[in-house]
């Protein structure tokens, strides 16, 4: 996560804001590339950090690494893994919230490469933002989606009883089962 300073007239309201910098690959299967952490990998407390060298953040930001988040794949799930993987910018998701205090520091709760998980957040309200994933997650996810991937079998369409009733000209049907209307014979 990096706290950056806001620019601008909005820095009246809001000097500093968190954003989603990055997520590293900690422990990760044989083949996946992954990252040194200056703390333990479960260790899920915040480590400040320094910045990337070649990375654009502003002048004055903050870096803090929050390890212990792990990426746990289901296998029921994997039609929202396929859906990232096929996607034009596969990436991470994290779910996160903002710190209670203006010196706090933010809270990652969970990380996912699902498209239905973070849709389901975001229906939720919740606060989720996406960095791209590196290609050779990319590549074990798409194998993962692939191997347990169960397309649903197809359903009989049912009858859409709760349409109205048109004649053949797109007017409005009348059915009735009771008596003639406008002096027609009873």
């Amino acid at each position: 996560m990096r706290r950056e300073p806001v620019r601008g007239p909005m820095a009246r309201w809001q000097p500093w804001r968190w954003v989603l910098a990055d997520v590293q690959v900690l422990a990760a299967p044989p083949g996946l590339a992954t990252t040194a952490w200056p703390a333990p990998a479960t260790e899920a407390g915040p480590v400040p950090l320094e910045p990337v060298a070649g990375t654009s953040a502003p002048e004055g930001s903050q870096h803090w690494g929050f390890g212990g988040l792990p990426v746990t794949l289901h296998p029921e799930d994997a039609e929202g893994y396929l859906l990232n993987v096929t996607a034009p910018a596969p990436c991470f998701w994290v779910l996160w919230r903002e710190p209670e205090a203006d010196d706090g520091l933010p809270q990652p709760l969970i990380v996912t490469l699902s498209y239905h998980d973070a849709g389901r957040w975001l229906d939720a309200q919740e606060r989720v933002d996406q960095v791209p994933a590196p290609p050779d997650v990319v590549a074990w996810l798409a194998d993962y989606a692939r191997r347990h991937h169960r397309p649903e079998p197809k359903r009989r369409a049912r009858p859409a009883s709760f349409q109205p009733l048109t004649d053949r000209f797109g007017q409005p049907a009348r059915i009735s089962t009771g008596a003639m209307r406008r002096g027609g014979p009873a």
